[in-house]
């Protein structure tokens, strides 16, 4: 696919995801994930052919300029959606598929000084929402669905959807997860948990209410 049909694609996509996406001027000119991810695409063409300092200036002047940083060793599919963007880390060694959608906030990053393969891999169709950290050389599978905030270390399944610190998977029977920006609309294993003490505590608060009545009448026999 060439160039200009590529940036066509990039800004289709964007209104399929984005409600508020009126023109194509507007996109072409505001959007900063758009010009994160075309900037990418030539710092990443100077990287592959070892011309690191003017990949990493064109990646930087980019960072600058839309508050994403892209390194530009990264490799990136067709279609990826990066909604708003500022503050979005993408590492060196990071892998993204195609169709992914990219939150403000998020971090694709490594956990350490290890070389070689050191960031995560995206799998086609993921969504990772805002302000979350997927952090070291782990997956995150097909159609899957990171939720705000969490932080995840470990492998990911297709299909999933993960939530906390650290990020825990809800599998959807095996359902593909819809992909759509309703993001908040996730499960909360905290909150669940918190339900279910304070049922406990409810349960407590009531069998020494029925101890202290029957103390209470023990009493009266007397």
């Amino acid at each position: 696919m060439g160039f200009f049909k590529r940036m066509k694609e990039d800004m289709d996509v964007v209104f399929e995801q984005d409600p508020a996406a009126r023109s194509y001027i507007e996109v072409f000119l505001t959007y900063s994930g758009l010009h994160a991810i075309w900037s990418h695409r030539v710092a990443h063409f100077f990287f592959n052919r070892r011309m690191f300092f003017i990949a990493r200036s064109i990646s930087q002047i980019s960072r600058f300029f839309t508050g994403i940083e892209i390194h530009p060793g990264a490799q990136i599919g067709r279609k990826l959606f990066i909604d708003h963007g500022m503050g979005v880390v993408i590492g060196e060694t990071c892998e993204i598929g195609d169709n992914v959608t990219l939150f403000q906030g998020v971090t694709l990053g490594g956990t350490g000084k290890e070389k070689g393969k050191r960031h995560p891999t995206v799998k086609d169709n993921a969504m990772i929402t805002t302000g979350a950290k997927v952090l070291g050389n782990i997956t995150i599978g097909n159609s899957s669905k990171v939720g705000a905030q969490s932080v995840v270390l470990k492998d990911i399944p297709e299909h999933s959807t993960v939530v906390g610190v650290p990020g825990k998977v809800v599998v959807q029977n095996g359902e593909k997860i819809r992909k759509n920006l309703d993001h908040y609309k996730l499960p909360d294993p905290v909150a669940d948990r918190c339900e279910h003490l304070q049922q406990e505590i409810d349960m407590l608060k009531e069998e020494i209410e029925k101890l202290k009545e029957v103390k209470q009448d023990g009493n009266h026999d007397l």
